[in-house]
């Protein structure tokens, strides 16, 4: 019978490398690995589609025989409690951490559907803004949602973590404003810019046919490239003292109105 791995130091060259991974975006692009944590999280990966490398499992939380139900193909590898406590973000992650390989997010990689709906968000920043935006996404059952002009690598574990597990169930694409705007029209997909400059009410507007919803950041909105291009800006009208919102509650307000409309 094969010996299983263990690994009980911190300072061992692997676990030095998966540290890195958390916290080097480079290093997550070198390798095209990136470290996950969470049987919750893990089972949704899979089912997304994406490939365990290596699963490390704490014996004390999450026993060989559940960690190997995971992932029969990964390696598997026993820690303990200080190397897991080094990984680990959180303690509540069921004693389970994931080597998973990365993706391709490139826009020819997208399967849509004859009358797609798709969110693009234009060079969001933070992840706890990204993960609620995938989490809508995930809840609204979209085509697929675009990164434009990204600020943040998408496997951060901030954002893995705040997506919870909607990172790994919904396409998601990558791409400069000019590339996803010449995507977009290449389709007949109509795009509306949500903006405060020359726009008109978003429930006004039409999403029952091929459409893109695009918001922007908090601080700055979208750049003019998109609110020139666009097939409408709109607006969600507000009655506060403020002009803008979080931008994943803009985003849910545009897309669950779109999903009205198509009667879902």
């Amino acid at each position: 019978m094969k010996l299983l791995k263990q690994i009980t130091s911190i300072q061992n060259p692997y676990i030095k490398s998966l540290v890195q991974l958390q916290e080097k975006a480079k290093a997550r692009k070198q390798s095209g690995t990136f470290l996950m944590e969470g049987k919750r999280e893990i089972s949704i990966a899979i089912k997304g589609g994406y490939e365990m490398e290596t699963l490390l499992f704490l014996p004390e939380i999450c026993s060989e025989t559940d960690a190997r139900a995971l992932s029969k193909n990964a390696e598997l590898i026993e820690i303990n409690k200080e190397v897991y406590q080094k990984l680990a973000y959180r303690d509540t992650t069921e004693g389970i951490l994931a080597v998973a390989k990365t993706k391709s997010m490139q826009l020819s990689d997208l399967k849509l559907s004859e009358n797609p709906l798709i969110l693009v968000a234009e060079a969001p920043e933070k992840p706890g803004n990204i993960g609620a935006l995938l989490r809508t996404a995930d809840a609204a059952n979209l085509d697929a949602v675009i990164i434009a002009n990204p600020k943040s690598d998408l496997y951060n574990p901030n954002i893995v973590r705040s997506s919870v597990g909607c990172l790994f169930t919904i396409q998601i694409a990558t791409g400069t404003t000019s590339e996803i705007i010449a995507f977009l029209k290449e389709r007949n997909i109509n795009f509306y810019c949500a903006t405060l400059q020359n726009s008109t009410s978003y429930h006004t507007q039409d999403y029952t046919t091929p459409t893109a919803l695009v918001v922007g950041t908090e601080a700055t909105g979208l750049t003019e490239e998109w609110r020139k291009e666009a097939t409408q800006n709109i607006i969600i009208p507000m009655q506060g003292e403020i002009d803008s919102m979080n931008v994943s509650v803009a985003a849910a307000i545009l897309i669950f109105e779109a999903k009205r409309q198509r009667g879902f």
